[in-house]
């Protein structure tokens, strides 16, 4: 099993056992997505990116956590894996942006 399977099985017991599953429908995983990426972007407004991390670090850190167990929680419930979808995205995203030639 891999290391973001035995992730995502945690995080689904942790919700099992609040019974929390009713609500973890895909369309308020992936609003939760956005909601917890603002609050993300919140820690760095009008800062420089220095500054954000010096004075909201612990913060950053957390925002990014929910941004990603909202993300394992949506793969979840789509039956999709991560390292597929992230493979076939990054082999895509080589075909539109090829590593420029070297003269």
């Amino acid at each position: 099993m891999s290391e973001i399977q035995h992730l995502t099985n945690k995080l689904n017991q942790f919700i099992e056992d609040r019974n929390w599953g009713p609500s973890q429908t895909p369309k308020d995983l992936a609003i939760s997505i956005s909601i917890e990426a603002a609050e993300l972007l919140e820690d760095f407004q009008w800062i420089s990116s220095e500054e954000a991390l010096e004075k909201n670090e612990e913060n950053i850190r957390e925002e990014i956590a929910d941004v990603l167990i909202y993300s394992l929680m949506l793969c979840s419930k789509l039956d999709l894996d991560v390292k597929e979808i992230i493979e076939e995205k990054m082999v895509k995203n080589a075909r539109k942006y090829p590593v420029p030639v070297k003269k």
